[in-house]
């Protein structure tokens, strides 16, 4: 089995143990992933973060950006083509779908100054014991990730943090994984 194959092995197992989860309680654990990024030094530190729009299968994110984005400085990505641009959320008024997944983005001007985000927090469809993401398959984050040097914190539910899995040297590895 290719990498690749063994990559939608592990997809095809976590989308079926997210279908167990109900709304709420997919909810529930994201409180609890976002209370402990909260208590964490570096997110106290940041004044530039960037997040994600989270869509319903993923740890929910819409309501700690809307709690944080007035006191800092809130990035989400937005998809052009095969890359990620960066935008500042200002509010859900401001945000329209994008063209990937029917993902909610930012609209304005692009966010150019990606030297003063100072952490970010990755989605992912399962991490691994050694700091291992794998995403869905597109590479958006694996590029937009190479160009920073920011904190790189991937969050996921506990069944989304395995052993070990399927990684390539293009792979960007996260600086800590926190689950509920």
């Amino acid at each position: 089995m290719t990498i690749h194959e063994q990559k939608n092995v592990v997809r095809n197992n976590i989308r079926e143990i997210k279908k167990l989860y109900t709304t709420d309680q997919k909810a529930q654990k994201s409180k609890l992933i976002f209370q402990q990024i909260e208590a964490m030094d570096v997110f106290k530190n940041a004044d530039v973060i960037m997040l994600y729009w989270s869509l319903p299968d993923e740890v929910q994110t819409h309501e700690f950006i809307l709690k944080w984005f007035s006191r800092k400085t809130i990035i989400l990505p937005s998809v052009s083509g095969n890359d990620l641009l960066l935008k500042q959320f200002t509010g859900i008024e401001n945000m329209t779908v994008g063209e990937s997944h029917n993902i909610g983005e930012p609209v304005g001007a692009e966010y150019s100054q990606i030297e003063k985000i100072l952490l970010i927090i990755v989605p992912g469809v399962a991490f691994d014991e050694n700091y291992n993401r794998l995403g869905r398959g597109r590479g958006y984050y694996d590029r937009l990730l190479s160009l920073t040097d920011a904190f790189k914190i991937g969050v996921c539910f506990d069944f989304q943090f395995l052993n070990e899995i399927p990684a390539e040297a293009f792979d960007i590895k996260m600086n800590c994984v926190v689950r509920d």
